[in-house]
């Protein structure tokens, strides 16, 4: 069922859609069967929807990223954006344009997530999440409310990042402008979790199946299996 007070400029609509009231769907998006749109929803040209996905109102899926003049790191991305099968995003989401989101894959309400970014299957993406620019999420990996991921990060499969985790990319601050070369943001191997409110400095390895205590303030790599905790973490036990 559409609306008539929906905008509907797409003719490429499965079967068994919804689309609510004030949503507006430009031309080119696919919907796939079953989907869902809910009142209020701006869906860009060119985004493709999976079948059974269903998007909560207020949220704006394709969204140009724009510096204002202000930003050091040139704008980059293709005007292209997909989520996959039987997901769901919550109310208020914002989802930049060259995004991949897999199947199964939960987006919690307010989540940004910015362009060039990657997404597996089965996640957890929390509410008020900040995933940023250049990051790749693995497969059934959850990353819990509040929590923010900097800019060219790699975060693996079956990770857990609990709740208020921030992570940064730049030693400098900003004082040296943006390269790819130093502004680099932690990698988080498979299996690793992540205590809440821990930090996480730029370019750290956070290996396998490693454990981050609460509110640790991670300033050197982490071997795989070893336990951290403490301001600076250290390790304490395998």
């Amino acid at each position: 069922m559409i609306s008539t007070y929906a905008v509907v400029q797409t003719d490429r609509i499965g079967t068994n859609v919804t689309v609510g009231e004030f949503a507006v769907i430009r031309k080119d998006v696919v919907l796939g069967d079953n989907a869902v749109i809910h009142a209020g929803v701006v869906i860009e040209e060119g985004v493709v929807i999976g079948p059974g996905t269903e998007i909560y109102p207020g949220c704006y899926i394709g969204k140009i990223p724009k510096g204002a003049g202000a930003t050091a790191r040139p704008l980059s991305f293709q005007p292209r954006l997909s989520i996959g099968r039987d997901c769901a995003v919550g109310p208020n989401a914002v989802i930049f344009y060259d995004v991949t989101i897999g199947d199964h894959t939960l987006v919690g309400d307010g989540v940004s997530l910015r362009e060039n970014s990657r997404v597996g299957n089965r996640c957890i993406i929390g509410r008020h999440v900040t995933v940023n620019y250049n990051t790749t999420i693995g497969d059934d990996t959850k990353i819990m409310d509040h929590s923010w991921l900097a800019g060219n990060m790699r975060v693996g499969h079956h990770v857990f990042i609990s709740g208020g985790v921030l992570t940064s990319n730049d030693n400098e601050m900003g004082q040296l402008g943006y390269s790819d070369k130093h502004v680099i943001g932690p990698v988080i191997m498979d299996g690793a979790r992540i205590g809440a409110g821990a930090i996480i400095l730029p370019n750290i390895c956070i290996g396998e199946n490693a454990l981050v205590a609460a509110g640790a303030v991670v300033t050197k790599n982490v071997e795989p299996n070893e336990v951290v905790k403490g301001l600076p973490a250290r390790p304490t036990r395998r």
